[in-house]
């Protein structure tokens, strides 16, 4: 019996020994055959079309995958580090670095930092209504402008090994302006996550919104997003956001109709 194994640059190789650890091939990231984050994705059919296999960790980390957050915590901890070291992730405190612990709609109690660009009390709601998602949402996909860096990221800190123990399969950016979109969208919808979480302008997510609906599989009833992705409903195609869902910056809800913001009752 042989077996197909990922190597040291990216290509699948042939062994007759299995793989100690797995991996997403998309979302780059590797991790234990026993996660119980994967094994819960494969369980409900997601997954296995981008499972990948590892001799060791040391070929995962050359062929350029990160250690997951959930089953291996300190090897993640220690990426993100050096990711934050080398410049590779932004993360912008606000004030004097004042932590704020809040409480979610589900019941969890996460302690979120300020971040530039939206309010605690905004990323608070928007895990709140990921928390109390059914079916429930374990992997997402976060896509954002340019100049919305700082929430993905903050999003991304608090889901993927925060109090959440959730997966982020991969972080996608588009620009303002481009001319059609279409790679960022085929990337974006790509996975497919339990649901995808947006931060950004609205003009931008509006265009990005409209490749998605026209190219992709993409639902807008299984996205989340910061408070300025509503304000797309008045610029992108009516219908195209329908069903979408997130949190203003006071941190109550809303949801998208064909063509109208509904706050939800607080």
């Amino acid at each position: 019996m042989t077996y197909t194994l990922i190597g040291a640059d990216g290509w699948p190789y042939v062994s007759v020994l299995p793989g100690t650890l797995g991996g997403h091939r998309r979302a780059r990231l590797y991790g234990r055959l026993d996660c119980p984050s994967a094994l819960r994705a494969i369980s409900r059919g997601g997954y296995v079309r981008e499972r990948v296999f590892f001799a060791d960790e040391v070929t995962a980390i050359a062929a350029g995958y990160r250690p997951c957050a959930v089953c291996l915590p300190q090897a993640y901890q220690l990426w993100k580090t050096e990711q934050t070291a080398t410049g590779h992730i932004a993360t912008v405190q606000a004030g004097a670095g004042h932590t704020a612990t809040v409480q979610a709609m589900a019941g969890h109690t996460a302690t979120v930092q300020a971040m530039a660009g939206h309010t605690a009390a905004e990323l608070a709601g928007l895990l709140g209504l990921l928390a109390a998602a059914r079916p429930r949402v374990e992997t997402v996909v976060i896509g954002h402008g340019r100049d919305a860096g700082p929430s993905a990221v903050a999003f991304a800190n608090a889901w993927d090994g925060g109090t959440w123990q959730g997966t982020v399969l991969t972080v996608i950016d588009w620009p303002e302006e481009a001319a059609s979109w279409l790679r960022q969208a085929r990337r974006f919808a790509a996975g497919p996550p339990d649901a995808w979480v947006v931060a950004g302008a609205p003009l931008g997510w509006a265009r990005m919104s409209e490749r998605l609906r026209q190219s992709t599989d993409w639902d807008p009833a299984r996205t989340f997003g910061f408070a300025a992705t509503a304000q797309a409903v008045a610029l992108a195609a009516p219908g195209t956001l329908k069903g979408m869902r997130g949190a203003d910056t006071d941190g109550t809800t809303w949801r998208i109709t064909r063509n109208l913001i509904h706050r939800d009752p607080t």
